[in-house]
C-alpha cells in the first residue's frame, strides 16, 4: 500500500515556533559583540550620506528604568530604519557623569569634604563611582539590541569632554555672552547651591498665606488720598521674605481705591476692591487713584525702622492678591528686575543653609519657613497683619531632594539672555528647526521667551570648573582671559578638572591681585555644549546634528540647554529636528514610581518576555503622548509577537528546497493570486517604509500586523497550502507561491528588523545563511497587480467561513472541504468568479464551488457527500477513478504519475 504523506510537500524548518527569546536573545547578543556588528555596519555605509542622530545624555547613576528603554530603543529604530534607507549612521551614545547626585552617593559612604574627605580625593570618587554606573547601564542598553559605539561613548567626566566644555565656556566669553551678577537664583537649602531652571519642578504645598499693611508716611498722602491713616496692603505666601522688604510695587495703569476700616484706609486695586471690602468687613470709597500718581510716596516697613518706597511695576497683576506687591529684590526675579529700575539695594539676610544670617535682626540663625511664625508675630505685634490663612499652590521644589526652593539673591555667572541679542537669535534659530510632534515649537519658544538668564554657575565640587580669574578691586576679568582658558583646557585634558583646583594663580602665571574663581558648571552646561565635544571632533559626524530626541521634559532641559549654548558659540541651532516622547505611565495612568510599586523594569521584562517584545510594545505605542504599560499591554504585544513570528515560520516552512537562484519567478511570471498578495506586500511596504521616514512606527506595526493577519495569514496562505503540498515539487504553481513567499519575507523581514532585530536576524540567517540583514536596504518591490475578483472572492470568504463554522459547531461537517459551496449572483461578480473556472474552489477552500446566474444574490453552502482523497483531502466526483491509486481524486493522480496539474489562477 502507497503511503501518500511522502508525495507531499510539506512545510519543513528548523525557524522555531516559540521565540524562548530571554534565553535566545542574549546569545545573539553575544555574537553580535564577537562580531563587532557595530563596526560591520558602519564599513558597510562608506561614503553614504550621513544621519546623525546626537544622543542626549542620561545621568550616570542608579540602573535604567522604562523611560530610558523607551528612549533608546525608539533611537535605535530610527537609526537602523536610516540605515536600510540608505544613510551612514554613526551613533556614539553619551553619559552626563558631574553634578549632584552622585556627590550625594559618593558624600554617603565617604563623608563630606572637608571633613573626612579633602576635595582631590572626593573627585576621584565620584569619577570611579559614574564609572561603576555606565558600565551597569550599558549592559542593559546592549540588551535591548541598541546598536552603537559602546567602546567609545562621550562621557562629560572624559579628561578631553572636560576641556572641551572649558573650550565652549571660552567661545562664549569672546562672543560677550557671560554676565556676573548677584542675582536671585533658584536656590535649594538641602543641595546649598542655586539650581537651573530645568531642576526644578513644581508640587503642592501648604502655606501661610498674609495681608499686610505698610502705613503710608509720606506729606504728601494727606492731599493726594485726603484721608489720614493711609496704608498700601500687600498679599504673600512668603512672610519670610518681609525682612528683606525694600519696596512695594503698583502697576501705574491700574486704578486703586481705598477701603475703610475703622480709622484706617486700605489702598488696593480697584478690581479687587469689592471683595477684599467684604474680607476686611470695610467700606469702600468710590474715588479711584492711578496708579502711575502715587509713584515715590514713603512707606513705613511692618517690622523694621525703616522707609520704603512706593515704585511702579508693569509685573504687578490683579487676578489675585491686592494688586499691591510686596518687593524683596534679593527674593524673585520680577523684584530683582524692577529692584535694578529703582537702584534698591539686593541684600540677602538668609545664608546657603536657608538660615537667616546673624545680622538679622530679630530673626538671626531661624531657618526661614519655620520663621514664618516668628515673622507672622512680629506683624501681629507691630498691628501691621491684616489676614492669616494656609493655602495649598503649586510652589517649586528641588527635583533631587522634593524640598522646597527659594529665591535666594547670591554672586553667580550667567549667561545672559540679553548680552548679544541671544535671547532674539535663539528665537529666530527656533523657527528653522523641525519640531516633531508641532506644538514642540510653540512650547520651547514661550520657554525662551519667558525666561531668565541662565545661572550657570554651582557651589559644588564635583563638575567642570569656570576657569576665571577676577580683580579682586574691580570685579573685571583677567584681560588675557581667551589665553588663560586655552591654557587651563589644556591642563584639564592631561590632568583632569584637578588640572584647575590643585593649582594656584601662580602655576599660571597670573598675579595675587586677581582672585581665582572655585564655581563649578551647571551639569546642564556640560550636556548643553555635547555638540560641541563630540559633532564638531568625532570622525564621521558633522553639526549640526540631524536629529535630537528625548523626553517632552527636555524642552525645558536639554533642547534648551543645547539650543542657547549653540547659538551663544556658533549663531545656530544644534539640531535641525527635535522630536519628542511622551513619559510612561502605569495602566491606571499613574506615573511610576518606586513607592507605588508599579514600576516596570526593563530588565525584567528583557529576562520574562524578551527585548523583542518590549521593543514592540515601545513601536507599537503612539509616543507623543503618555506612554501606558502594563503586564497586561505587554501580554498583548507578547499576541502580536507570536503572529508575526509564527507568520514568518510558516513562510520559512513553506519554502523549503526553494533555490531564489534557480527556482524564483519573475513577478510577471507568477499566478495572479501570487501576484496580488505581493502588490498587496508591496503596498504595506512602501507605506512603512515613508512612516519610518515619518518616525510613525505605530502605524508600521499595525499595518504589518494588518497584512499579516488579514491578507496573509486570513487568506492567502491557507489557499495556497493544497498549492504547496500537493502540486509538483518543481512545478510552476509550487515555484510561484514559494517565489511570493519569497519576497514577501524579503520585504517584511527587512521592514520589522529595525523594531525585532533580535527575531529578524534569527530569521535572515535561515533565509540568506548569513548576517548581513543589518547592513541591506529595503527590498523595495515595488509592484502593483490589481485584482477585483480575487478582492471579492476575499469579501465573500467572510460570509462563507462564517456559514461553514456554523455547520461545524452543529457537527454537520468536520472541515471546510467536506462543503459545497454555491453562488448565486449576476453582472460583474458572475463575471468575477466565473474567470477563476475550477479553481474558485481553491480560494474558497471548498471541495466544490458552484457560480450560478440569478438576479437574487444568495450564498448556500450544503454538506458534500462525495468520496474523500486520501491525499489532498477534497470531496471529488472522481476518487477512485484510476485503477492504479483507487483512493485518489484524478488531480492527484495526475501530481504523482503525470506531467502534474495546470494552475492558472490560484
Amino acid at each position: 500500500m502507497i503511503d501518500y504523506k511522502d508525495t507531499l510537500n510539506l512545510p519543513q524548518t528548523d525557524f522555531p515556533m516559540k521565540g524562548n527569546l530571554a534565553q535566545k536573545e542574549p546569545k545573539i547578543l553575544e555574537k553580535w559583540l564577537k562580531d563587532d556588528i557595530y563596526q560591520k555596519i558602519q564599513n558597510s555605509q562608506q561614503g553614504k550620506k550621513p544621519f546623525i542622530l546626537h544622543d542626549g545624555p542620561p545621568y550616570a547613576n542608579g540602573d535604567i528604568h522604562i523611560g530610558h528603554a523607551v528612549n533608546k530603543v525608539l533611537k535605535d529604530i530610527i537609526l537602523k530604519s536610516k540605515s536600510l534607507s540608505g544613510f551612514a549612521t554613526p551613533f556614539i551614545p553619551g553619559w552626563d557623569c558631574h553634578g549632584l547626585p552622585i556627590e550625594l552617593n559618593v558624600e554617603k559612604k565617604k563623608g563630606k569634604v572637608g571633613v573626612k574627605i579633602n576635595a582631590k580625593n572626593f573627585r576621584t570618587e565620584c569619577r570611579n563611582y559614574a564609572d561603576k554606573q555606565i558600565d551597569k547601564q550599558k549592559l542593559d542598553f546592549k540588551r535591548l539590541g541598541i546598536f552603537a559605539d559602546w567602546e567609545n561613548p562621550y562621557l562629560t567626566k572624559d579628561y578631553n569632554f572636560e576641556a572641551s566644555i572649558v573650550h565652549s565656556l571660552g567661545k562664549m566669553i569672546k562672543n560677550n555672552h557671560l554676565d556676573k551678577g548677584y542675582k536671585p537664583v533658584h536656590w535649594c537649602t538641602d543641595c546649598g547651591s542655586s539650581l537651573a531652571e530645568a531642576e526644578v519642578e513644581y508640587q503642592d504645598k501648604t502655606s501661610d498665606a498674609i495681608d499686610v499693611a505698610f502705613k503710608c508716611i509720606d506729606e504728601k498722602s494727606n492731599a493726594i488720598f485726603g484721608v489720614e491713616n493711609v496704608f498700601v496692603v500687600i498679599w504673600t505666601t512668603t512672610p519670610w521674605t518681609i525682612p528683606a522688604n525694600e519696596a512695594v510695587s503698583i502697576n501705574p495703569d491700574f486704578n486703586y481705591s481705598l477701603i475703610k476700616v475703622a480709622d484706617k484706609n486700605y489702598l488696593v486695586a480697584t478690581d479687587l476692591s469689592s471683595n477684599l471690602a467684604e474680607k476686611y468687613s470695610g467700606i469702600l470709597s468710590p474715588k479711584l487713584f492711578k496708579g502711575s500718581d502715587l509713584e515715590g510716596l514713603s512707606l513705613q516697613h511692618p517690622i523694621y525702622d525703616k522707609q520704603v518706597p512706593l515704585i511702579l511695576g508693569d509685573h504687578v497683576s490683579n487676578d489675585s492678591g491686592t494688586g499691591c506687591v510686596h518687593t524683596a529684590p534679593a527674593h524673585g526675579q520680577e523684584d530683582y528686575q524692577v529692584g535694578l529700575k529703582y537702584k534698591l539695594p539686593v541684600k540677602c539676610p538668609v545664608g546657603s543653609n536657608g538660615v537667616f544670617l546673624e545680622n538679622v535682626e530679630k530673626f538671626a540663625g531661624e531657618f526661614i519657613f519655620k520663621a514664618n511664625t516668628s515673622v507672622i508675630r512680629e506683624l501681629e505685634k507691630n498691628n501691621a497683619l491684616l489676614t492669616h490663612e494656609k493655602i495649598n499652590h503649586s510652589y517649586p521644589h528641588c527635583w533631587r531632594h522634593k524640598s522646597p526652593v527659594i529665591f535666594r539673591a547670591t554672586p553667580q555667572w550667567f549667561l545672559s539672555m540679553s548680552k548679544n541679542n541671544l535671547q532674539e537669535k535663539a528665537l529666530e534659530e527656533i523657527k528653522k528647526v523641525d519640531w516633531l510632534p508641532a506644538w514642540g515649537q510653540k512650547r520651547i519658544e514661550l520657554m525662551v521667551s519667558n525666561r531668565p538668564d541662565w545661572c550657570i554657575s554651582r557651589q559644588r565640587f564635583w563638575g567642570a570648573p569656570i576657569p576665571l580669574f577676577i580683580h579682586k578691586q574691580t570685579g573685571d576679568l583677567h584681560p588675557d582671559t581667551d589665553a588663560i582658558i586655552e591654557k587651563v583646557a589644556l591642563e584639564i585634558e592631561k590632568n583632569s578638572i584637578d588640572g584647575w583646583f590643585d593649582n594656584d594663580n601662580s602655576y599660571f602665571g597670573i598675579s595675587d591681585e586677581y582672585e581665582k574663581t572655585t564655581d563649578t558648571l551647571d551639569v546642564w552646561f556640560d550636556s548643553g555644549v555635547s555638540f560641541d565635544a563630540v559633532l564638531n571632533t568625532r570622525e564621521n559626524l558633522s553639526f549640526p546634528a540631524d536629529l535630537y530626541l528625548e523626553g517632552s521634559d527636555q524642552h525645558r532641559g536639554w533642547f534648551q540647554s543645547s539650543l542657547l549654548s549653540s547659538v551663544a558659540i556658533s549663531g545656530k541651532a544644534p539640531y535641525k529636528q527635535v522630536l519628542t516622547h511622551g513619559f510612561t505611565v502605569d495602566g491606571k495612568g499613574k506615573k511610576m514610581s518606586k513607592s507605588l510599586g508599579n514600576v516596570m523594569s526593563p530588565q525584567k521584562v528583557s529576562n520574562s518576555l524578551g527585548a523583542d517584545v518590549l521593543r514592540l510594545w515601545i513601536a507599537s505605542t503612539d509616543y507623543t503622548s503618555e506612554m501606558t504599560v502594563s503586564d497586561e499591554i505587554l501580554k498583548r504585544s507578547s499576541d502580536s509577537y507570536r503572529r508575526l513570528r509564527n507568520t514568518i515560520r510558516f513562510m520559512l516552512a513553506n519554502m523549503h528546497g526553494f533555490e531564489k537562484n534557480s527556482h524564483l519567478l519573475d513577478l510577471d511570471n507568477m499566478l495572479d493570486l501570487d501576484k496580488w498578495i505581493v502588490s498587496e506586500c508591496s503596498k504595506t511596504e512602501k507605506q512603512a517604509v515613508i512612516d519610518y521616514k515619518n518616525y510613525n512606527f505605530n502605524n508600521i506595526v499595525k499595518s504589518i500586523v494588518s497584512f499579516a493577519t488579514n491578507e496573509l495569514g486570513g487568506f492567502y496562505l491557507d489557499v495556497i497550502k493544497d498549492r504547496q503540498y500537493t502540486c509538483q515539487e518543481n512545478s510552476k504553481a509550487r515555484r510561484s507561491a514559494q517565489s511570493a513567499l519569497y519576497y514577501i519575507t524579503q520585504t517584511i523581514t527587512r521592514l520589522l528588523s529595525p523594531i525585532l532585530p533580535f527575531t529578524t536576524y534569527e530569521a535572515w540567517e535561515f533565509m540568506e545563511n548569513d548576517n548581513s540583514i543589518f547592513t541591506t536596504s529595503w527590498f523595495n518591490l515595488d509592484y502593483e497587480f490589481n485584482s477585483v475578483a480575487i478582492e471579492k472572492v476575499r469579501e465573500l470568504s467572510v460570509e462563507i467561513k462564517q456559514k461553514i463554522e456554523i455547520m461545524r459547531r452543529e457537527k454537520v461537517i468536520g472541515s471546510p472541504l467536506d462543503t459545497t459551496v454555491e453562488i448565486k449572483c449576476d453582472g460583474e461578480i458572475f463575471d468575477n468568479l466565473i474567470s477563476f473556472e475550477d479553481e474558485l474552489r481553491f480560494l474558497f477552500i471548498t471541495s466544490k464551488a458552484i457560480v450560478t446566474k440569478s438576479a437574487d444574490f444568495e450564498i448556500i453552502v450544503t454538506k458534500n457527500n462525495d468520496k474523500k482523497c486520501v491525499r489532498c483531502w477534497h470531496l471529488r466526483e472522481d476518487v477512485g477513478s484510476n485503477a492504479t491509486h483507487t483512493e485518489l481524486c484524478g488531480r492527484c493522480v495526475e501530481n504523482i504519475d503525470g506531467d502534474g496539474e495546470l494552475r492558472k489562477y490560484c
